[in-house]
């Protein structure tokens, strides 16, 4: 079954994404737009560097010109967020881009945009699931990828100047420039890595790169940045005494970075510094936008600078959406994606990889004093972050008793609310929070835990975890 989840549609190559499949999908997509009267306005389509994803594009954009619907073909691997950019820089109603992001080196999937450059929401992609679900691949209109390109159904399209220069546009280029410093790079064997150079060489920065060359099972490990994969990224900066380390996912829309000591900081205090730098050095202003798995740091910063901090389910397309409805000046997520205002209405972890190196850069301050800056001025917060794989017989159990019974472990510590917007987030007075919710993106069930201390933030998710009958064993503490 074709299902789309908070980031698309994702699947186990050669299981659910199949070239079938993904023909449904685009034949689904052309049957809206056509419904819609924008099949001639034309959809913009790229792909990452995954096992058959630029096939998986071919395949995307027959079925799409079989149906008449116009296709931009992005002919370069690229970043999620350049895709996104071109459909708001085109004014196309739709596009789209073959990537799982994140997920492991087996999976596959797509991800679809509407007007504006967005995250296609539920009541878009819901439909089109369903609609994907029902075509006989017998009744595909398929116009094969040559005679596309030469009838002019398909054209090739190589948006990287726009989109690069927009970011350049944002950044005090010459703040960097004054400083030069040294910055070690680890695209993580995806696609984010001619941008930065691009980014960072203009902007007179010594440059190292590690895991540059193009590998489809991402060196063997998951293409996220997280303190387990970004080891080499931490040797590196200490070796080559570099004030900072920039790790980006695999569709480059998230990021992980290292600081001057080699120290990973967390994707909570990466957001919490952007923030922060841009209401008190920069002096802009707005409101903050976080998920629920997202740290509390966020709206105490906020708070202080007279700002609100608004809370959605986990998923961009809500911080988007929620951005805009507040004119705010940042959101983002505790999994390494955020964008700024007046950027695109995604997660960029090129622009905002950029914007850590200005920081730095503009303040003359490491990473590290900085972070103490925020943690003298509002407060430490330490979080726990647990997965685990489950069947679907798990999964209905732990609904049922989660979800539909709504029962609770004994915490030890009053409650003030639950949430069961998106999980079961449990607040409690002293401002610590626990959630378990199961993901979006792949068949597993994440517990994410904040306290004041870290013992305790284990001891939450570990309590929560036991409750669910996961099996728990904490993690040296950070």
């Amino acid at each position: 079954m074709i299902e789309f989840g908070t980031g698309g549609w994702r699947s186990i190559i050669g299981d659910g994404f199949t070239k079938d499949n993904i023909q449904r999908v685009a034949a689904a997509l052309a049957g809206r737009m056509k419904a819609e009267r924008v099949a001639e306005r034309g959809l913009c389509i790229g792909y990452d560097r995954r096992f058959l994803s630029r096939e998986a594009a071919i395949w995307f954009s027959e079925a799409m010109a079989g149906e008449g619907v116009k296709v931009y073909f992005v002919n370069l691997a690229a970043p999620t967020p350049q895709i996104m950019f071109t459909v708001a820089h085109m004014g196309l109603p739709y596009g789209a881009t073959i990537t799982a992001s994140h997920n492991p080196a087996v999976y596959n999937g797509i991800k679809l945009f509407i007007s504006g450059g967005r995250d296609a929401p539920q009541d878009v992609t819901d439909p089109i699931s369903q609609t994907a679900n029902a075509i006989d691949s017998r009744d595909l209109h398929v116009l094969p990828f040559d005679r596309a390109l030469a009838e002019g159904q398909v054209t090739f399209i190589d948006p990287r100047d726009d989109y690069l220069d927009a970011i350049i546009g944002r950044i005090d280029m010459q703040a960097i420039r004054r400083q030069r410093p040294r910055v070690v790079i680890d695209p993580m064997f995806g696609v984010s890595l001619t941008g930065l150079l691009t980014i960072l060489y203009s902007a007179r920065c010594d440059v190292n790169v590690i895991n540059d060359w193009h590998d489809a099972f991402f060196g063997g490990h998951l293409p996220a940045p997280t303190p387990d994969t970004l080891r080499n990224l931490q040797s590196e900066v200490l070796e080559r005494h570099a004030k900072l380390g920039i790790a980006t996912d695999g569709d480059a829309d998230r990021l992980g970075i290292v600081d001057e000591n080699g120290r990973y900081v967390s994707s909570n205090d990466v957001l919490v510094l952007l923030y922060y730098y841009l209401l008190q050095y920069k002096g802009w202003h707005g409101p903050a936008v976080r998920n629920l798995a997202t740290t509390h740091l966020l709206d105490r910063v906020a708070a202080a600078f007279g700002e609100t901090c608004y809370e959605v389910p986990v998923g961009f397309k809500h911080i988007s959406a929620c951005m805009d409805a507040h004119d705010a000046l940042i959101g983002g997520e505790s999994s390494g994606g955020l964008t700024v205002r007046g950027h695109i209405h995604g997660k960029d972890g090129l622009y905002a990889a950029s914007l850590l190196v200005e920081m730095i850069c503009v303040t003359g301050r490491p990473l590290s004093a900085l972070l103490e800056e925020v943690e003298r001025k509002y407060g430490e917060r330490h979080s726990a972050e647990y997965d685990w794989a489950v069947t679907p017989a798990q999964r209905a159990e732990i609904d049922r008793r989660m979800m539909r019974e709504k029962c609770l472990p004994e915490f030890g510590q009053a409650i003030s609310r639950v949430n069961y917007e998106d999980g079961c987030k449990v607040y409690f007075d002293n401002d610590d929070w626990v959630i378990a919710r199961f993901s979006g993106t792949e068949p597993r069930i994440r517990v994410f835990a904040e306290s004041g201390a870290a013992a305790r933030a284990d001891a939450l998710a570990g309590t929560m975890a036991e409750f669910l009958g996961l099996p728990f064993q904490p993690r040296a503490q950070h």
